[in-house]
């Protein structure tokens, strides 16, 4: 069985991006140490689980529709609105996440990251398939934005089982998530 880790940047006060989905050098530190180790952290996973807001993010760094992003995994993306043919770096998820993703985690080994956005990831905690957290926790607050598991407000124990600090001041801890 497959293990899904959300695996994400955020602000101290829980954001993922600002409310026009932004979510680049204005908030998050992308120079330091921490960089060097998400990559390293990427390349340890099987495929990646994107909401299209978030896949949708990458076109204005010339992404397009169908393809990858430069991680050299397989992209699920999970979307009602986007149109484009799946393909074998690439499928198109547009009904049924929560049974598609259930489905996906009993078939698979291995590793999921989830990496955005929040409104899926309030979804997934809300149906107890997110397993682990890691979260790369900027040192800033921006007041309002995206929340980490978008209007979900989840009830859940956390287990800390890793806590990295780096001279930037970003702080990664890793919890396994306890459902109730």
């Amino acid at each position: 069985m497959a293990k899904l880790i959300y695996h994400i940047a955020i602000t101290l006060d829980n954001f993922i991006a600002d409310l026009n989905g932004v979510a680049d050098n204005s908030i998050f530190l992308h120079e330091g140490d921490h960089v060097t180790d998400f990559i390293s952290d990427i390349q340890k996973y099987d495929a990646v689980l994107m909401g299209g807001k978030t896949y949708e993010y990458g076109f204005q760094f010339g992404l397009k529709p169908g393809e990858p992003s430069p991680y050299k995994l397989k992209h699920y993306i999970f979307s009602n609105t986007m149109q484009f043919e799946s393909n074998d770096e690439v499928k198109l998820i547009k009904n049924n996440a929560i049974s598609f993703i259930q489905d996906l985690k009993m078939k698979e080994d291995g590793k999921l990251w989830l990496c955005g956005g929040g409104k899926l990831a309030g979804s997934l905690i809300q149906h107890k398939l997110i397993d682990q957290l890691v979260l790369k926790v900027n040192p800033v607050m921006i007041g309002t934005g995206i929340p980490l598991f978008g209007s979900v407000k989840p009830r859940v124990n956390l287990e800390l089982v890793g806590m990295k600090r780096y001279s930037n001041g970003v702080l990664k801890p890793t919890y396994n998530i306890n459902y109730f």
